[in-house]
Protein backbone atom coordinates (compact mmCIF):
# COMPACT_ATOMS: atom_id res chain seq x y z
CA UNK A 1 0.00 0.00 0.00
CA UNK A 2 1.33 3.46 -0.89
CA UNK A 3 1.89 6.38 1.71
CA UNK A 4 -0.53 8.41 -0.05
CA UNK A 5 -3.76 5.50 0.16
CA UNK A 6 -2.71 4.75 3.54
CA UNK A 7 -2.67 8.71 4.41
CA UNK A 8 -6.26 8.82 3.01
CA UNK A 9 -7.53 5.75 4.70
CA UNK A 10 -6.35 6.96 8.21
CA UNK A 11 -7.18 10.37 7.19
CA UNK A 12 -11.04 8.76 6.34
CA UNK A 13 -11.04 6.85 9.80
CA UNK A 14 -10.85 10.28 11.87
CA UNK A 15 -13.40 12.24 9.95
CA UNK A 16 -15.92 9.55 10.18
CA UNK A 17 -16.46 10.12 13.28
CA UNK A 18 -15.97 14.05 13.64
CA UNK A 19 -19.07 15.23 12.11
CA UNK A 20 -21.41 13.35 14.72
CA UNK A 21 -18.99 14.45 17.49
CA UNK A 22 -19.29 17.79 16.59
CA UNK A 23 -23.25 17.82 16.52
CA UNK A 24 -23.52 15.50 19.30
CA UNK A 25 -21.03 14.61 22.23
CA UNK A 26 -19.79 17.80 22.25
CA UNK A 27 -22.93 19.91 23.36
CA UNK A 28 -23.17 22.74 25.06
CA UNK A 29 -26.89 23.52 25.66
CA UNK A 30 -27.37 26.28 28.87
CA UNK A 31 -31.18 26.06 29.74
CA UNK A 32 -32.61 23.37 27.96
CA UNK A 33 -34.98 22.22 29.94
CA UNK A 34 -36.40 25.70 30.40
CA UNK A 35 -40.25 25.89 31.05
CA UNK A 36 -42.34 27.44 28.37
CA UNK A 37 -45.84 27.94 27.71
CA UNK A 38 -47.85 25.46 25.92
CA UNK A 39 -48.37 26.07 22.43
CA UNK A 40 -45.34 27.94 21.89
CA UNK A 41 -42.88 27.44 19.03
CA UNK A 42 -39.73 29.11 17.51
CA UNK A 43 -37.69 29.00 14.71
CA UNK A 44 -33.84 29.31 15.07
CA UNK A 45 -31.49 29.40 12.42
CA UNK A 46 -27.31 28.72 13.32
CA UNK A 47 -24.18 29.39 12.03
CA UNK A 48 -21.46 27.48 13.68
CA UNK A 49 -17.54 28.05 12.62
CA UNK A 50 -15.26 25.11 14.33
CA UNK A 51 -11.48 25.20 13.45
CA UNK A 52 -8.69 23.40 14.76
CA UNK A 53 -6.79 19.79 15.04
CA UNK A 54 -8.09 16.17 16.03
CA UNK A 55 -5.33 15.14 18.19
CA UNK A 56 -5.37 10.86 17.79
CA UNK A 57 -3.26 8.64 19.12
CA UNK A 58 0.72 7.95 18.68
CA UNK A 59 -0.37 4.48 16.77
CA UNK A 60 -2.29 6.27 13.65
CA UNK A 61 0.60 7.60 12.37
CA UNK A 62 -1.04 10.79 11.15
CA UNK A 63 0.00 14.61 11.99
CA UNK A 64 -1.73 18.13 11.74
CA UNK A 65 -5.06 16.61 11.29
CA UNK A 66 -7.00 20.09 10.97
CA UNK A 67 -10.42 21.14 9.76
CA UNK A 68 -12.41 24.04 8.98
CA UNK A 69 -15.97 23.23 9.35
CA UNK A 70 -18.99 25.54 8.78
CA UNK A 71 -22.53 24.52 9.88
CA UNK A 72 -25.88 26.18 9.24
CA UNK A 73 -28.09 24.52 11.45
CA UNK A 74 -32.26 24.93 11.02
CA UNK A 75 -34.28 24.16 13.85
CA UNK A 76 -38.23 23.99 14.85
CA UNK A 77 -39.10 23.98 18.22
CA UNK A 78 -42.93 23.44 19.87
CA UNK A 79 -44.19 23.13 23.85
CA UNK A 80 -47.07 20.91 24.52
CA UNK A 81 -48.84 19.28 27.64
CA UNK A 82 -47.45 15.43 28.28
CA UNK A 83 -49.98 13.96 30.85
CA UNK A 84 -50.06 17.54 32.81
CA UNK A 85 -45.89 17.87 32.58
CA UNK A 86 -44.62 20.79 30.26
CA UNK A 87 -42.70 19.03 27.41
CA UNK A 88 -41.26 20.06 24.28
CA UNK A 89 -39.76 18.45 20.99
CA UNK A 90 -37.04 19.97 19.13
CA UNK A 91 -36.58 19.25 15.50
CA UNK A 92 -32.93 20.27 13.34
CA UNK A 93 -31.79 19.86 10.00
CA UNK A 94 -27.73 20.48 10.05
CA UNK A 95 -25.93 21.42 6.68
CA UNK A 96 -21.97 21.24 6.62
CA UNK A 97 -19.10 22.82 4.20
CA UNK A 98 -15.73 21.31 5.68
CA UNK A 99 -11.94 20.97 4.15
CA UNK A 100 -10.30 18.74 6.44
CA UNK A 101 -6.28 18.16 6.01
CA UNK A 102 -3.46 15.89 7.23
CA UNK A 103 -0.40 14.43 6.75
CA UNK A 104 1.38 10.61 7.09
CA UNK A 105 4.70 10.25 6.67
CA UNK A 106 4.76 13.44 5.39
CA UNK A 107 2.39 12.78 2.83
CA UNK A 108 -0.10 16.18 2.94
CA UNK A 109 -4.18 15.13 1.88
CA UNK A 110 -7.03 17.74 1.90
CA UNK A 111 -10.49 16.39 1.30
CA UNK A 112 -13.41 18.72 0.68
CA UNK A 113 -17.10 18.21 1.48
CA UNK A 114 -20.43 19.78 1.24
CA UNK A 115 -24.24 18.75 1.76
CA UNK A 116 -26.84 17.91 4.61
CA UNK A 117 -24.95 16.11 7.52
CA UNK A 118 -27.41 14.09 9.69
CA UNK A 119 -30.69 15.25 11.06
CA UNK A 120 -31.69 15.68 14.80
CA UNK A 121 -34.65 15.24 16.96
CA UNK A 122 -35.67 15.39 21.05
CA UNK A 123 -38.40 15.48 22.87
CA UNK A 124 -38.22 16.40 26.81
CA UNK A 125 -40.69 16.60 29.63
CA UNK A 126 -40.35 17.96 33.28
CA UNK A 127 -40.80 15.53 35.57
CA UNK A 128 -40.51 17.46 39.10
CA UNK A 129 -41.47 21.48 39.32
CA UNK A 130 -42.90 22.70 36.12
CA UNK A 131 -46.54 21.33 35.20
CA UNK A 132 -47.65 22.39 31.99
CA UNK A 133 -48.44 25.80 32.23
CA UNK A 134 -50.24 28.50 29.53
CA UNK A 135 -49.06 31.71 29.60
CA UNK A 136 -50.97 33.39 32.36
CA UNK A 137 -49.59 31.22 34.22
CA UNK A 138 -46.55 30.87 33.43
CA UNK A 139 -46.08 34.54 34.20
CA UNK A 140 -47.23 34.31 38.28
CA UNK A 141 -45.14 31.36 38.40
CA UNK A 142 -41.29 31.38 39.76
CA UNK A 143 -38.49 29.01 39.21
CA UNK A 144 -36.56 27.26 42.16
CA UNK A 145 -36.18 23.74 41.47
CA UNK A 146 -36.36 21.71 37.84
CA UNK A 147 -35.52 18.16 37.22
CA UNK A 148 -36.45 16.91 33.38
CA UNK A 149 -35.86 13.45 31.47
CA UNK A 150 -35.40 13.39 27.35
CA UNK A 151 -34.37 11.75 24.79
CA UNK A 152 -32.32 12.48 21.43
CA UNK A 153 -32.45 10.76 18.19
CA UNK A 154 -29.99 11.47 15.49
CA UNK A 155 -30.68 9.79 11.76
CA UNK A 156 -28.39 8.98 9.42
CA UNK A 157 -30.10 11.38 6.88
CA UNK A 158 -27.23 13.14 5.76
CA UNK A 159 -24.89 13.01 2.78
CA UNK A 160 -23.35 9.10 2.60
CA UNK A 161 -21.78 7.47 0.07
CA UNK A 162 -20.14 3.94 1.48
CA UNK A 163 -17.71 3.90 -1.56
CA UNK A 164 -16.19 6.86 -0.20
CA UNK A 165 -13.75 7.28 2.30
CA UNK A 166 -14.93 10.75 3.42
CA UNK A 167 -18.97 11.28 4.42
CA UNK A 168 -20.81 14.30 5.99
CA UNK A 169 -23.00 11.50 7.70
CA UNK A 170 -21.87 8.49 10.32
CA UNK A 171 -24.73 6.36 8.74
CA UNK A 172 -25.89 4.93 12.08
CA UNK A 173 -28.67 6.19 14.43
CA UNK A 174 -27.43 7.56 17.40
CA UNK A 175 -29.78 7.38 21.23
CA UNK A 176 -29.23 9.92 23.81
CA UNK A 177 -31.60 9.18 26.96
CA UNK A 178 -30.20 12.28 29.42
CA UNK A 179 -31.93 13.22 32.74
CA UNK A 180 -31.26 17.18 33.74
CA UNK A 181 -31.56 19.72 36.68
CA UNK A 182 -32.40 23.36 36.51
CA UNK A 183 -32.22 25.11 39.91
CA UNK A 184 -32.79 29.19 40.22
CA UNK A 185 -31.71 31.47 43.12
CA UNK A 186 -32.64 35.14 41.93
CA UNK A 187 -31.19 36.10 39.34
CA UNK A 188 -28.53 32.87 38.68
CA UNK A 189 -29.43 29.40 37.40
CA UNK A 190 -27.56 26.09 37.65
CA UNK A 191 -27.61 23.64 34.98
CA UNK A 192 -26.71 19.92 35.01
CA UNK A 193 -27.41 17.07 32.82
CA UNK A 194 -25.78 13.63 32.12
CA UNK A 195 -26.72 11.12 30.03
CA UNK A 196 -25.38 8.47 27.36
CA UNK A 197 -24.91 8.46 23.82
CA UNK A 198 -25.97 4.69 22.14
CA UNK A 199 -25.11 3.79 19.05
CA UNK A 200 -26.33 1.17 16.27
CA UNK A 201 -23.59 -0.09 13.66
CA UNK A 202 -22.32 1.63 10.50
CA UNK A 203 -22.84 -1.55 8.01
CA UNK A 204 -21.02 -0.13 4.94
CA UNK A 205 -18.25 1.77 5.99
CA UNK A 206 -15.94 2.33 2.70
CA UNK A 207 -17.14 -0.53 1.13
CA UNK A 208 -17.97 -2.42 -2.48
CA UNK A 209 -15.09 -0.40 -4.27
CA UNK A 210 -11.88 -1.08 -6.11
CA UNK A 211 -10.01 -0.56 -2.75
CA UNK A 212 -12.46 -3.35 -0.82
CA UNK A 213 -14.83 -4.99 -3.17
CA UNK A 214 -16.79 -6.38 0.12
CA UNK A 215 -18.54 -4.70 3.19
CA UNK A 216 -16.54 -3.35 6.21
CA UNK A 217 -18.77 -2.50 9.36
CA UNK A 218 -17.78 0.22 11.41
CA UNK A 219 -19.05 0.21 15.23
CA UNK A 220 -18.79 2.25 18.32
CA UNK A 221 -19.38 1.56 22.14
CA UNK A 222 -21.58 3.90 24.34
CA UNK A 223 -20.38 7.35 25.36
CA UNK A 224 -21.23 8.76 28.63
CA UNK A 225 -21.83 12.73 28.85
CA UNK A 226 -21.48 15.03 31.64
CA UNK A 227 -23.14 18.92 30.89
CA UNK A 228 -22.67 22.33 33.53
CA UNK A 229 -23.85 25.37 33.25
CA UNK A 230 -23.99 28.80 35.18
CA UNK A 231 -26.09 31.42 34.01
CA UNK A 232 -26.75 34.58 35.03
CA UNK A 233 -30.04 37.02 34.31
CA UNK A 234 -28.60 40.60 33.62
CA UNK A 235 -32.39 41.41 32.72
CA UNK A 236 -35.77 39.71 31.75
CA UNK A 237 -34.18 37.57 28.30
CA UNK A 238 -30.87 38.91 28.47
CA UNK A 239 -28.42 35.95 30.15
CA UNK A 240 -25.10 35.09 30.14
CA UNK A 241 -24.05 31.34 31.06
CA UNK A 242 -20.52 29.62 31.53
CA UNK A 243 -20.25 26.38 29.79
CA UNK A 244 -18.69 23.34 30.48
CA UNK A 245 -18.80 19.70 29.65
CA UNK A 246 -17.20 15.92 29.48
CA UNK A 247 -17.68 12.94 27.87
CA UNK A 248 -16.31 9.48 28.35
CA UNK A 249 -16.06 6.01 25.97
CA UNK A 250 -16.88 5.74 22.53
CA UNK A 251 -14.07 3.23 21.76
CA UNK A 252 -14.62 1.89 17.95
CA UNK A 253 -14.23 -0.95 16.03
CA UNK A 254 -14.00 -1.87 12.40
CA UNK A 255 -14.92 -5.32 11.45
CA UNK A 256 -15.45 -6.33 15.23
CA UNK A 257 -11.81 -5.58 16.29
CA UNK A 258 -11.74 -3.25 18.69
CA UNK A 259 -9.43 -0.17 18.62
CA UNK A 260 -8.73 1.01 22.25
CA UNK A 261 -6.74 3.88 21.18
CA UNK A 262 -10.10 5.86 20.02
CA UNK A 263 -11.45 5.78 23.88
CA UNK A 264 -12.57 9.48 24.51
CA UNK A 265 -11.59 11.30 27.55
CA UNK A 266 -12.67 15.12 26.37
CA UNK A 267 -14.08 18.02 27.97
CA UNK A 268 -14.76 21.41 26.95
CA UNK A 269 -15.49 24.97 28.16
CA UNK A 270 -17.08 27.94 26.65
CA UNK A 271 -19.40 30.95 27.21
CA UNK A 272 -23.08 31.88 25.99
CA UNK A 273 -24.88 34.86 25.69
CA UNK A 274 -28.65 35.17 24.59
CA UNK A 275 -29.55 39.14 23.84
CA UNK A 276 -33.23 39.75 23.56
CA UNK A 277 -34.23 41.92 20.11
CA UNK A 278 -37.41 42.56 19.63
CA UNK A 279 -40.65 40.72 21.25
CA UNK A 280 -40.41 37.83 19.11
CA UNK A 281 -37.04 37.79 18.43
CA UNK A 282 -33.48 37.40 20.07
CA UNK A 283 -29.71 36.45 18.96
CA UNK A 284 -28.11 33.71 20.89
CA UNK A 285 -23.66 34.14 20.91
CA UNK A 286 -21.63 31.17 21.85
CA UNK A 287 -17.94 30.50 21.95
CA UNK A 288 -16.60 27.03 23.23
CA UNK A 289 -13.11 25.02 22.69
CA UNK A 290 -11.21 22.19 24.12
CA UNK A 291 -10.39 22.14 27.66
CA UNK A 292 -9.08 18.30 28.18
CA UNK A 293 -8.89 16.26 25.32
CA UNK A 294 -7.48 12.55 24.13
CA UNK A 295 -9.23 12.16 20.92
CA UNK A 296 -11.38 13.99 18.66
CA UNK A 297 -12.23 17.45 20.71
CA UNK A 298 -9.14 20.01 20.01
CA UNK A 299 -10.68 22.54 18.03
CA UNK A 300 -12.29 25.78 18.57
CA UNK A 301 -16.36 27.05 18.08
CA UNK A 302 -18.08 30.02 17.56
CA UNK A 303 -21.54 30.11 16.64
CA UNK A 304 -24.38 32.74 16.23
CA UNK A 305 -28.09 31.79 16.25
CA UNK A 306 -31.28 34.10 15.59
CA UNK A 307 -34.80 32.71 16.66
CA UNK A 308 -38.35 33.95 16.04
CA UNK A 309 -40.82 32.67 18.88
CA UNK A 310 -44.12 33.15 19.18
CA UNK A 311 -47.44 31.54 20.82
CA UNK A 312 -50.03 29.13 19.14
CA UNK A 313 -50.13 31.14 15.38
CA UNK A 314 -47.58 33.49 13.67
CA UNK A 315 -48.60 36.75 14.14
Amino acid sequence: MTQKKLCKIVLSTVVAMFPLQVLCAQDLTPRAYTITPIHSNAITLTYSLNTGEILVADSIPISDFSTTLHIPVFSYYHSLAFFGRSANIVASLPYAVGNFEGKVSSVSQSVYRSGLTDSAFRFSVNLIGGPAMSLEEIRKWRQKSLLGVSIKLVAPTGQYDPTKLVNLSANHWGFKPELGYSGRRGHVVLDAYGGMWLFTTNSEFFSRNASFPGTRTLSQKPVASFEGHLSYDVRPLFWISLDGNFWYGGRTSLNGVENPQTLQKNSRIGVTASVPVSKHQSLKVSYSRGAFVTIGGDFQSVSVAWQYSWLGRPN
